[in-house]
């Protein structure tokens, strides 16, 4: 029912009941009183309904009403339903939304016009150490001050990334960070106006990058040399004539060379199928006794070599307190990391000096195998990189013990992929202890040591 309807209504209303009892002036008169209590009470019911909506707007329920403002009610009511329901979905996406940037590896940030911070995620809270809360609305470029990141935001172009580092108040090491920005939103005149940044740590990566290239410089370094020096020989005996003994002594340097490079290559191999095989099962078994057994026939067999007439001999003392107990996982890797560190104490202590061999219980059921030797000594700053591929505290001592480089972190793979711990501790002009431990779940007690 329209507006124009009810005035019709309202007029009739006083119109015919005055015509009925009075003149028609009167009944004229009495109509437009009725469309004048119509206009007032439809002017209550508005100001009502008006006052209804403050409350809808307050969060308050809408009221029933009869007639039509009683239908408008229930209109606006059911289009206040539908838009608080659709209200709850946006804010229910935007939720979604932002949870999944939150989980993001990476770090993300939207900056305004200004390069003022509006949003971060925590990653990227944490990766520019800043407070995602505390720093809103702060210039990105008073919180990430590198050279590199202001050159590149003042540039404009950002169709590349940029890296620059930033210093950590947790790691001992800067962290190398890349950054690159995204323009999105629009002004009113359609400008862009707004910024996505994206940060992810690099610092492994380039890390793991720079040892590649550590790596190949240094394989092909320690291959040339040997076959440099093969080839000369080569060229000298084919070229020169000489004796029996110069042909004899060239041929068993040759033969020195090509067992270096040997080494090497299968040292590097052993590197390679640790790394790429699953880790070793828990099947089977290698008796202590037999590990410290066969280690300490290859120490001897190795001294007869090494210790010369005139300059003493090593003393070699092996202790093990536990005999019945079997190590869970690969013999061969285990025999190969413990024999790599005997043997590596023989070599770097001079003759007359002692190597102690031990491997036993912890209190918390894991083993200790360990290496004492009174060697030289490594000074604190290269204990850390010992187990690095190739490194060498002495690289000419090292070349003429006849080391590829590559032993410690043989030893390192193969305690990790037993679930086991390295541990390196030495003092210069007073030895070195090498020790690695396994983990109780790869010890397994025999019968006859239960039973005692």
């Amino acid at each position: 029912m329209n507006r124009i309807t009810t005035l019709l209504i309202a007029f009739c209303a006083g119109f015919l009941p005055a015509i009925a009892l009075f003149s028609l002036q009167n009944a004229v008169w009495g109509g437009l009183l009725g469309v004048l209590l119509w206009l007032v009470w439809d002017s209550w019911r508005m100001r009502q309904f008006d006052q209804q909506l403050r409350n809808a707007q307050a969060g308050l329920p809408l009221q029933e009403s009869q007639g039509s403002w009683g239908l408008l009610t229930q209109r606006v009511r059911h289009l206040l339903r539908l838009s608080e329901q659709q209200l709850r979905q946006s804010d229910q996406r935007l939720q979604d939304f932002l949870s999944a940037i939150q989980a993001s590896p990476n770090g993300v940030l939207l900056l305004d016009a200004q390069t003022r911070i509006e949003w971060s995620n925590q990653t990227g809270a944490q990766l520019l150490e800043i407070d995602a809360q505390r720093d809103v609305l702060q210039h990105i470029t008073n919180l990430v001050r590198a050279p590199e990141f202001s050159e590149y935001l003042q540039a404009g172009d950002y169709s590349h990334d940029v890296v620059f580092e930033t210093a950590s108040s947790t790691a001992q090491h800067p962290k190398r960070l890349s950054a690159q920005l995204h323009r999105y939103g629009s002004n009113v005149q359609g400008n862009v106006s707004k910024l996505l940044m994206l940060v992810r740590d690099i610092t492994a990566l380039e890390l793991a990058e720079a040892q590649r290239r550590d790596f190949v410089a240094n394989v092909s370094h320690e291959i040339r040399t040997p076959l440099t020096v093969l080839s000369g020989f080569v060229e000298t005996l084919q070229n020169l004539p000489l004796d029996e003994a110069q042909r004899s002594r060239y041929l068993s340097l040759m033969q020195e060379q090509s067992q270096r490079m040997q080494s090497l290559v299968s040292d590097l191999l052993t590197l390679s199928r640790l790394e790429a095989s699953p880790a070793p099962s828990y099947e089977a078994r290698l008796p202590v006794s037999q590990l410290m057994s066969q280690l300490e026939r290859d120490a001897r067999a190795m001294m007869q070599v090494m210790d010369l007439p005139g300059h003493g001999t090593h003393r070699l003392h092996f202790d093990c307190t536990v005999q019945h107990l079997d190590l869970l996982g690969d013999s061969t890797e285990l025999l190969s990391a413990s024999s790599n560190l005997v043997q590596n104490a023989l070599r770097y202590t001079p003759p007359g000096g002692a190597v102690e061999v031990s491997l036993r219980l912890l209190p918390d059921d894991r083993v200790e195998f360990a290496v004492q030797d009174t060697g030289a000594g490594i000074a604190p700053e290269h204990l850390p990189r010992l187990t690095e591929r190739f490194y060498r505290v002495d690289r000419s001592r090292s070349r003429e013990s006849g080391g590829t480089g590559l032993g410690l972190s043989i030893v390192k793979h193969v305690v990790q992929r037993h679930g086991g711990e390295l541990r390196i501790s030495s003092e210069l002009g007073k030895g070195s202890r090498f020790a690695f431990t396994l983990p109780a779940n790869r010890v397994l007690m025999t019968e006859l040591r239960l039973a005692a």
